[in-house]
């Protein structure tokens, strides 16, 4: 009997084996709530960015919005640009999501996080004159600046300054949304070329009298 146990046993565990490795997450707000450890370090516990790092506030921020993006860095869409360092970092990170229904949920997870309100850091800026300018981008992102999943425009209010007006200059420079694959990307980067860069500390300035 013990001679049939002991060879038993290694068949036992190579089906367990290979059990594990075929084994895959179920995807959901527990699977995404799990994958956000990989986020937190640079985006935070509670998503609300971190000036140092280059990485913005996401906590509640649509799913459609961070599931579009986590793609677009997934396809180099984003962070393709030599000089986009932050960019070329999540792109880099983007690619650990590699399992079936990842990426859904950790944007399904992140979608559900208290909205950040992170403090204005920047100084300077017409208000008046970043009201008038932000006219052309009600057009998309809405009066109120709460976006549009309609013409893919994410929500402006609650984001931090600092990363409003650093993105602004990716699209000027081509660092964002001068990929041909990416389209909305390209939609927004020719209104950022109509800005310079006291146009754009306005327009911020603005945004962040939203609520």
């Amino acid at each position: 009997m013990a001679r049939l146990w002991s060879r038993q046993v290694p068949v036992v565990l190579l089906a367990l084996g290979a059990a594990a490795c075929n084994w895959t997450p179920v995807p959901g707000l527990a699977r995404g709530e799990a994958l956000y450890a990989t986020c937190a370090p640079c985006h935070g516990e509670v998503g609300g960015g971190s000036q140092k790092l280059g990485a913005p506030a996401i906590a509640g921020l649509p799913r459609w919005y961070v599931q579009a993006q986590l793609e677009k860095f997934q396809a180099a869409e984003r962070g393709g640009n030599a000089f986009d360092t932050t960019g070329i970092r999540m792109k880099s990170m983007s690619w650990s999501l590699d399992l079936p229904g990842d990426l859904e949920s950790v944007a399904e997870y992140i979608s559900t996080m208290a909205p950040a309100r992170p403090a204005p850091v920047l100084a300077g800026g017409d208000v008046q004159a970043g009201q008038a300018a932000y006219q052309v981008c009600a057009a998309c992102h809405g009066p109120d600046g709460k976006g549009n999943e309609a013409v893919h425009a994410p929500p402006l209010v609650g984001q931090s300054d600092w990363y409003l007006l650093s993105q602004l200059h990716k699209f000027k420079a081509g660092w964002r949304g001068a990929n041909p694959a990416d389209t909305w990307g390209a939609t927004m980067r020719p209104n950022a070329l109509m800005l310079d860069d006291a146009a754009m500390a306005n327009v911020v300035a603005y945004i962040q009298t939203l609520q």
